[in-house]
């Protein structure tokens, strides 16, 4: 999920987001560019934590040849808009946008959602290529879609794997990049520091990764991949009230063949325990050295997520040196986008007004 580092509860809250109403009260990307944010003094209370159910679903999904891959893609709004790409994280898929994408459709972006490598419809071309799942080879997946796409540039945002993706795009592709909603701030790993040990709490919250280090951990993935993710949902995002529904819709894209070989992956590079592609060592030198992220971004905390830095944004506030706003969503755990998908939005219609 994210990178290892001293974790702990927010100490204060910022704002919120406002309602899905104060969105539909603007009138598009153009017009939005020369009005002021509305947040004004947004709510901080936690939002009514009402049962989410699985009755919402994107149009037919889209496939494209990008790079390595045949990517899966949902694709809302017009054609002609303005780009907003979102990238989903682990356990979930592109339904943690299943709210968010509309409501951004509907102020004229054309949304672009991706299933992430081994997830869903997203498949390899050839059957002999290498199973790699390191960070930078996931953010060239994501810039090979926008080259087979012809997106020159996109707004983006992500939670989990998906935020650390855009940040790496963000920081080293800043041309592609036209502004970013980062979730739990910067995420770009650096597995010299993720030698280190955590306090035994915060090592705790990462249980499964030790347990992905193991090939009985490997093997008891394989065979209860949907109930794992299920008891992931629960922990990290403790007062999200999903009914099945919801949880069978994203569960679908765990049948991916590759699923189970990308995510091992991911986790034992990222402890040093399995090895990447040296075709990208130098992008992982960069990458190692944390550059700075100079294009305007949002960084959004969830209060109850046991990932989430204590400090109110403070532990990662030097990495984003362009223009910049912080903001803590009380009573939301990990999965924002779809625990609290005004919000998101809001952020991404004032990330691209900055």
């Amino acid at each position: 999920m994210i990178d290892r580092r001293t974790f702990g509860k927010v100490i204060g809250v910022g704002a919120a987001g406002t309602a899905a109403a104060s969105l539909i009260g603007l009138s598009g990307p153009a017009a939005a560019a020369s009005s002021s944010s509305g947040l004004g003094a947004a709510e901080t209370g936690t939002p009514p934590r009402t049962p989410h159910t699985g009755g919402g679903s994107f149009p037919e999904l889209k496939q494209v040849r990008a790079g390595e891959l045949n990517i899966g893609y949902a694709e809302a709004g017009p054609a002609d808009g303005p780009v907003v790409i979102l990238l989903h994280g682990w356990p979930y898929d592109i339904h943690s946008y299943v709210d968010v994408a509309p409501l951004l459709a509907a102020q004229g972006y054309r949304v672009i959602v991706p299933y992430l490598r081994g997830h869903g419809t997203t498949t390899f071309l050839s059957s002999t290529t290498f199973r790699n799942a390191q960070q930078s080879v996931i953010a060239y997946d994501i810039i090979a879609l926008m080259d087979a796409l012809k997106i020159k540039k996109a707004v983006f945002g992500g939670f989990d794997w998906g935020a650390r993706t855009a940040d790496i795009i963000a920081a080293l592709w800043p041309k592609r990049c036209k502004a970013l909603v980062s979730v739990t701030g910067y995420l770009i790993t650096n597995r010299e520091k993720n030698k280190l040990p955590l306090p035994p709490a915060a090592e705790w919250a990462w249980w499964y990764q030790y347990y992905f280090a193991t090939e009985r951990g490997a093997l008891g993935f394989e065979q209860y991949r949907h109930d794992f993710a299920k008891l992931i949902w629960h922990n990290v995002s403790p007062t999200w009230n999903f009914d099945d529904a919801t949880f069978d819709r994203t569960a679908a894209a765990f049948n991916n063949e590759d699923y189970v070989p990308i995510v091992i992956h991911n986790y034992r590079w990222r402890l040093g325990l399995a090895q990447g592609d040296p075709r990208y060592d130098g992008i992982e030198a960069r990458l190692a050295a944390a550059p700075g992220i100079a294009v305007p971004t949002i960084t959004l905390d969830g209060e109850l997520d046991p990932f989430t830095p204590a400090g109110d944004g403070a532990a990662y506030r030097d990495k984003f040196t362009g223009p910049y706003d912080h903001r803590a969503l009380k009573g939301i755990g990990h999965n924002v986008p779809q625990e609290a998908p005004e919000a998101f939005a809001r952020a991404v219609l004032d990330v691209d007004r900055f």
